[in-house]
């Protein structure tokens, strides 16, 4: 009887995702440990190994398929002695619901709404429907809107477009236009990742849901830059090269000890304040962003911070992060003072309730005892969920990270 090959949860909260491509084809040899096919989740790509041995005898879903339900078979192995006879009449079984680990923030829940006597045309909300379904739906004139779906999480399926009446599609008409109107000229139309796609959701979820605001201060980074000159002096050749964001972590995980009310989480009846120091450091990568966490940052030395950050950072932009590497984390930072960025306000990364932004280190006259000097400075703003993280806490822990930044041998 042949194997199946499912769509495996590559993170705990993880119900779909993009089967990417296939390494092998139908006929190839499959050891136990080969890479056969690459998912995209909504953080990475990933490899998925085989567990079992035999032949691949059916592909059942093609490279490039999207909103691929985890358990689902996505392919069919052929055990020692089978052939392709043993694929006739076989049927595939029905894939079990993924139930996703609870989350650090639980998902609000919307208030019911009455029901209504007929289902109405959705002309903005998203619809999630499987590829097939929005196929046959296309065909038969079926307005997706208009179905209710039996998959998971109201998902429309096959059978749900199947037994919708035929011709529902809204009519076109003179002031509905059948295809975008073009903003400019000729462009490049780019396809949109599932690291894309949900990064963007995250982000208008974030700016719609969490009452964000901002706190601005400017540290003078002198003493920071000589110490770190001092430390990658005295290092042995390859052993480390700290960078500045290397010590800005240090900081903040240094300042959450000392205000620890500002590494927390709102969670709807209640605020978890962390016990841990975990911190997300936001990558810029061909995907999109993606936050890998240091973690436990406040108890390794500036050394380990640094050698972690570039390690996590190099396989984030080759997409090579295990999940475990890039969930969690109880506070972020952004950094685009490398870019030439004086000031900027970082969107809070949900469920987290701070983002530190850190600008460019740059000489400005500054007052020093009553008179005109110059010193390096650099500008942090602290995003801020005003539900978990009043003003006055967020100062507190601006002062505190202020501080460590300009006596930075505190750190030591």
């Amino acid at each position: 009887m042949p194997i199946e090959i499912t769509m495996p949860a590559l993170s705990p909260t993880m119900t779909e995702g993009t089967l990417a491509s296939w390494n092998k084809s139908e006929g190839d040899t499959i050891t136990s440990g080969d890479v056969i096919a690459e998912i995209e989740t909504d953080k990475a790509t990933m490899e998925v190994e085989a567990v079992d041995e035999g032949t691949l005898g059916k592909i059942l879903v093609p490279a490039g398929t999207e909103n691929v339900q985890v358990n689902s078979v996505i392919a069919l192995l052929l055990e020692e002695g089978e052939d392709k006879s043993a694929l006739e009449g076989f049927k595939v079984s029905t894939p079990k619901a993924s139930t996703p680990a609870p989350s650090s923030a639980p998902a609000p829940v919307a208030p019911q709404a009455a029901p209504a006597p007929a289902p109405a045309v959705n002309s903005g909300a998203r619809i999630i429907a499987s590829p097939l379904a929005k196929r046959i739906a296309a065909e038969r004139g079926v307005n997706l809107a208009t179905v209710q779906g039996s998959g998971p999480r109201g998902r429309i399926i096959k059978a749900d477009v199947v037994g919708a009446p035929i011709g529902t599609a809204p009519m076109q008409t003179a002031i509905q236009p059948s295809a975008p109107v073009a903003a400019s000229g000729p462009g490049t139309d780019m396809p949109n990742s599932t690291m894309r796609k949900t990064i963007a959701r995250r982000l208008v979820e974030a700016k719609q849901n969490i009452p964000h605001f901002y706190l601005t201060i400017d540290c003078n980074i002198d003493n920071l830059l000589e110490m770190r000159k001092r430390l990658n002096d005295t290092a042995e050749a390859g052993e480390y090269k700290i960078s500045v964001n290397d010590i800005v972590i240090k900081a903040a995980a240094q300042a959450l000890k000392e205000v620890p009310g500002a590494n927390a989480s709102w969670m709807g009846d209640f605020i978890r304040v962390y016990d841990d120091v975990d911190i997300s450091i936001a990558v810029a990568t061909p995907g999109g962003l993606i936050t890998p966490v240091i973690r436990n940052a406040d108890v390794k030395g500036i050394a380990d911070v640094s050698n972690e950050v570039k390690e996590l950072a190099g396989r984030a932009r080759e997409g090579k992060l295990m999940p475990e590497e890039y969930t969690g984390g109880g506070f972020t930072i952004s950094n685009l003072g490398m870019f030439g960025i004086r000031e900027f306000s970082a969107i809070i990364n949900p469920p987290q309730s701070c983002i530190l932004a850190v600008g460019a280190g740059e000489a400005r006259p500054v007052v020093k005892h009553g008179a005109l000097a110059v010193a390096t400075m650099m500008t942090c703003t602290l995003s801020v969920d005003h539900r978990a993280v009043d003003g006055a806490l967020g100062a507190e822990y601006m002062a505190a990270f202020k501080k460590i930044i300009e006596e930075p041998m505190k750190l030591m």
